[in-house]
């Protein structure tokens, strides 16, 4: 029995880099169990060829198609119409949250990934280290040869970015996706150098361990337990610095 096709109606906000946004709506017919992805895309195609947005894969591995549905972050490539709206109705998509907005639904993420390079972060890992650990409770191990690798769960979508209230709040905390690569990082290879990345004031402690960067994770990062777990290790590294100080870094000639 195939499904009967739903009336929607699409609004977006619309909006050039420099310019006041506005929305503009547009009439659907879909299948509801079409994606909101693929809605944008006929916009686009059947509707308004000027209409921008991000994608690439279509299965939830890029993380170029980030946009907020009814005020949620979501990946629209996996977000059914039916998920978001029931019977038809409307569905309003705005761009990501904490961003500067290039155009329509494209967002400049480019601070954000030069942050995400800072922290050394490596999108290959041993497959024991790619995962939290406690879903995989064997102690992280450094790699040895033969052993399978994959892609780390973190796709770079900067949903969490967009939900975070502090984000909101101070343009320069780096954000929960850059403090769970940092943490990430810290256990495959520890390094007083992440640590000082993540005890910074744009860093760790401007977290208000809200949980929203968690709740919006399409790939199941956790970032919040990353942070809270890096907090520990920061902590630790505080009091031993008390009671062992550390030498001052030597300066280049």
């Amino acid at each position: 029995m195939t499904n009967q096709p739903w009336q929607v109606q699409i609004k977006i906000q619309r909006q050039r880099a420099g310019e006041k946004p506005y929305v503009q709506a547009f009439a659907l017919e879909v299948d509801p169990d079409e994606y909101v992805l693929d809605a944008v895309e006929r916009i686009w195609a059947f509707h308004d060829r000027t209409l921008t947005y991000r994608h690439a894969c279509h299965h939830s591995t890029c993380g170029a198609c980030g946009m907020r549905v009814n005020g949620r972050e979501k990946l629209t490539c996996i977000t059914t119409i039916r998920s978001v709206t029931q019977n038809g109705g409307t569905i309003r998509i705005d761009p990501l949250r904490n961003f500067p907005v290039v155009s329509d639904l494209v967002v400049d993420m480019g601070d954000f990934f030069l942050r995400m390079n800072k922290s050394d972060f490596n999108s290959v890992a041993p497959d024991n280290a790619a995962r939290l650990p406690y879903e995989h409770p064997k102690k992280l191990e450094t790699q040895t040869e033969g052993e399978p690798e994959r892609l780390v769960d973190c796709i770079e979508c900067g949903l969490c970015i967009s939900a975070c209230p502090a984000a909101n709040t101070d343009k320069e905390y780096v954000g929960p996706a850059v403090l769970a690569a940092i943490h990430l990082m810290y256990t495959q290879n520890p390094s007083q150098k992440l640590i000082n990345q993540a005890d910074d004031h744009s860093g760790l402690w401007r977290c208000h361990s809200a949980y929203e960067c968690t709740e919006v994770c399409p790939s199941g990062v956790d970032p919040a337990w990353r942070i809270m777990d890096m907090r520990k290790t920061v902590f630790k590294d505080r009091v031993k610095s008390i009671i062992k100080p550390r030498l001052p870094e030597k300066k280049d000639a």
